[in-house]
């Protein structure tokens, strides 16, 4: 990718990542969020919500964003973690004949759209919403946050349109 995040249309590229977040009285739990988000309008195309980070919850967030968009063919980015890295994770993404690029080692400006994505739902939704005390009550934060980045979150980048008027512009 060679932090060219330039696009022309939607499913050129794909970025993927993990982020962990808390749940629980005291926040003593922790799960990992990963998503598949498109480069084209930084439109969130699949979750997965998982206790650790694994090619196996890797693979999920994929099949989740291939069943979406079963004749798509983008060039996928993710950072070096061993989720990434592992045959396992390859050889399911070797199905779609997908172009694999990887960030450099110690370089997360490679992935930095979907390190952004992760600061502003983060920080513009999760934050701002009472910390969720039970596994049930983050999955449903988790979804209403993800609906609205994607479907009301409106930025000059896009036109002033949401990730989705975006998409829908173009297809």
């Amino acid at each position: 990718l060679n932090q060219s995040f330039k696009v022309t249309a939607p499913n050129q590229v794909w970025l993927s990542d993990s982020t962990e977040l808390t749940y629980g009285v005291n926040g003593e739990h922790k799960v990992r969020l990963s998503g598949v988000l498109d480069l084209y309008g930084r439109k969130l195309l699949a979750y997965n919500l998982s206790l650790t980070e694994t090619s196996a919850a890797e693979i999920q967030v994929f099949q989740r964003a291939f069943n979406q968009f079963s004749n798509a063919h983008p060039l996928i980015h993710t950072d070096r973690g061993s989720a990434y890295t592992s045959g396992a994770f390859n050889n399911y993404l070797a199905r779609y004949n997908v172009t694999r690029s990887m960030s450099r080692p110690g370089t997360p400006y490679d992935n930095a759209p979907m390190e952004r994505w992760w600061n502003e739902f983060k920080l513009r939704w999760m934050a701002r919403h009472p910390l969720a005390k039970t596994y049930e009550e983050l999955v449903k934060l988790v979804e209403d946050g993800i609906y609205y980045f994607n479907h009301h979150n409106r930025s000059a980048i896009r036109n002033g349109l949401t990730p989705d008027e975006y998409w829908n512009e173009a297809i």
